[in-house]
């Protein structure tokens, strides 16, 4: 639906399927949004857990590698890993 019906047009029925139509977009919608916080939340802690451990080896903390590289997944231009590299 890309533009807001006339509501004094619909008739009861057409009125609760709206809502029933929306409401049900809202629960797709909430649940990718909390799929991608997760996703959001792991790699943040494998970021933490990779400069953790350059900084006890004596290496950069972060470079311009791993901004990047953290752009490349959260924009989801890294390529998949197939089953064959399970």
């Amino acid at each position: 639906m890309d533009t807001f019906p006339d509501l004094g047009l619909l008739n009861d029925q057409e009125l609760k399927d709206l809502i029933s139509e929306l409401t049900a977009e809202e629960t797709e919608i909430s649940y990718r949004r909390r799929i991608l916080h997760g996703k959001i939340d792991i790699l943040r802690a494998e970021l933490v857990n990779r400069l953790r451990k350059r900084e006890e080896g004596g290496e950069l903390v972060i470079s311009g590698a791993d901004v990047d590289r953290l752009t490349d997944i959260l924009t989801g231009r890294v390529p998949t890993r197939s089953s064959e590299d399970l």
